[in-house]
């Protein structure tokens, strides 16, 4: 191997150890603060979605499952639409904001959303329960306070090796 060759191989090297020390600098830290803040911002999203696909399905008379596929579509939508505004805001284009939202959010909202929907439907009578039982509200919000308890630990994992909530942080100012 030619000498220059080596050495414009070695301060490549250097070059990347840097590169790889300043994102460790700036990148989220994987505890649990960072992650519970990650999850309540999930949980805004999905608990404005959630409540409103619930109110919406119950209100107009539709079945357990329309409601439920309402109740998780728009979750996902408020869910993506809160860190798209976020990524926005930072300048980011359309096309890259929504990668962004996609790879920071999907598996953080898919986890509370099958944990929330799940305590709903295997709560006996709250799928029933009209708007106007303490039964529909006081599900609904236990559901989201068991799904934000179990998705925390997912988004702590994800965060630990630079996904979910991490991708988002560098477009925090």
């Amino acid at each position: 191997m030619r000498h220059d060759t080596h050495e414009a191989h070695a301060h490549h090297h250097e070059h990347h150890e840097q590169h790889d020390h300043d994102q460790h600098r700036t990148a989220p830290d994987g505890s649990w603060a960072t992650a519970v803040r990650a999850t309540l911002h999930c949980l805004t999203g999905c608990a404005i979605g959630e409540v409103l696909g619930m109110v919406v399905g119950t209100a107009l008379g539709w079945g357990n499952t329309a409601t439920l596929v309402l109740a998780i579509v728009l979750a996902f939508f408020f869910g993506y639409a809160l860190t798209l505004r976020g990524v926005l805001k930072a300048g980011v284009g359309l096309r890259a904001a929504v990668r962004v939202a996609l790879a920071a959010d999907t598996l953080s909202i898919a986890v509370m959303e099958l944990v929330d929907n799940g305590v709903i439907v295997l709560w006996p009578g709250a799928m029933d329960a009209g708007l106007g039982d303490a039964l529909f509200w006081g599900a609904l919000a236990i559901a989201l306070a068991v799904a934000f308890v179990l998705t925390t630990p997912v988004n702590k994992w994800m965060i630990g090796r630079g996904r979910g909530h991490a991708v988002v942080h560098r477009y925090h100012h």
